[in-house]
């Protein structure tokens, strides 16, 4: 958007032309009559002509610059106290598993499941500084703390299993998830994690990194991922197995105890949507906002103008003597 924050120097305009006719006029020389007018004497009226042009062109470019023009770019939204929240997805072998029914009845696999939630979950943080965490045999931060939420739900789609290993290191995702949040300043910190298993890999055990965490006074929400009934079926007989048998609930319950969260238990997508809304209300977006518009002045411009026609009009005036 383009604007004047000075208009009022526009008012200034008609003031040359004030002061030429409500000065005193200079009483014109006596006539010498001459038997010949001095050759170019036409040539120097149009010179004058020109100067009187120049300088009304120049005295509106210092008009223009004196009533400082800025261009403002798109607002820009601050967060001055902004949340970080940390989401820590378990990338191990066991999150293949397709035990995750959707409403219409079709099997999906945990992760696919986890991708669906998450991206919208993602896009509701407004106001939330989010970072991705991946696990499986290590943990890395995938997405730095940022507040461009495209980028996480981006990190998230693409991830794949098998990209990191098969087994599932809890301890070393809320380690490093922890310790991003070391350097910061946000008042609220947050990890969700989210596994389908118990520790099994890693050099950091998960009720240490919770004791880390809740050192840092960060609070941790865990969710086992997984149905507890499949029909498992072969060619001659079919059963019913438990495909979460592996899942590690008792640890999970203790880590988010430890550090003032909660643990919840997903068996289905519509679960782990009802989780994630439930978070939402737990972890409301900071509602506190402020507005920012880029601008640029753009003074220098008829400023620039105006001095150039200056040392033209100077010029100009020298050569007619």
């Amino acid at each position: 958007m383009f604007e004047f924050l000075w208009l009022w120097a526009l008012i200034l305009l008609p003031l040359p032309y004030l002061v030429y006719r409500l000065m005193p006029s200079t009483p014109p020389p006596s006539a010498i009559p001459l038997p010949k007018l001095p050759d170019g004497l036409g040539q120097k009226q149009q010179r004058s002509r020109w100067l009187a042009v120049l300088m009304s062109i120049g005295w509106i470019f210092l008009l223009l610059a004196m009533a400082r023009p800025v261009w403002y770019g798109d607002p820009i939204e601050i967060n001055p106290d902004h949340r970080d929240m940390l989401l820590a997805v378990d990338l191990s072998g066991s999150m293949s598993m397709e035990d995750m029914i959707t409403p219409q009845g079709e099997a999906i696999d945990r992760l696919t499941a986890v991708k669906s939630v998450l991206h919208d979950f993602i896009g509701k943080r407004k106001g939330d500084r989010l970072g991705l965490v991946l696990f499986a045999n290590h943990a890395y931060l995938q997405t730095p703390l940022t507040f461009d939420r495209h980028t996480v739900q981006q990190q998230l789609d693409r991830t794949v299993l098998g990209l990191i290993g098969q087994s599932t290191a809890i301890g070393e995702g809320l380690g490093v998830a922890t310790r991003t949040f070391i350097d910061g300043d946000a008042p609220q910190r947050v990890i969700i994690l989210l596994s389908d298993g118990a520790n099994t890999a890693g050099v950091i055990d998960p009720i240490e990194a919770a004791e880390l965490a809740a050192r840092s006074n960060v609070t941790i929400y865990t969710v086992g991922v997984g149905a507890e009934e499949m029909e498992q079926r072969s060619f001659f007989i079919s059963r019913t197995v438990n495909p979460s048998q592996d899942l590690d609930e008792k640890t999970l319950t203790q880590i988010a105890e430890m550090t003032g969260g909660q643990y919840f238990r997903a068996r289905n997508p519509q679960e782990l949507e009802n989780i994630y809304q439930m978070i939402d209300q737990l972890e409301p977006v900071n509602q506190a906002q402020q507005t920012w518009r880029p601008r640029q002045e753009l003074f220098r411009f008829p400023l620039a103008a105006a001095l150039l026609l200056s040392v033209v009009i100077v010029v100009m005036r020298k050569r007619n003597g």
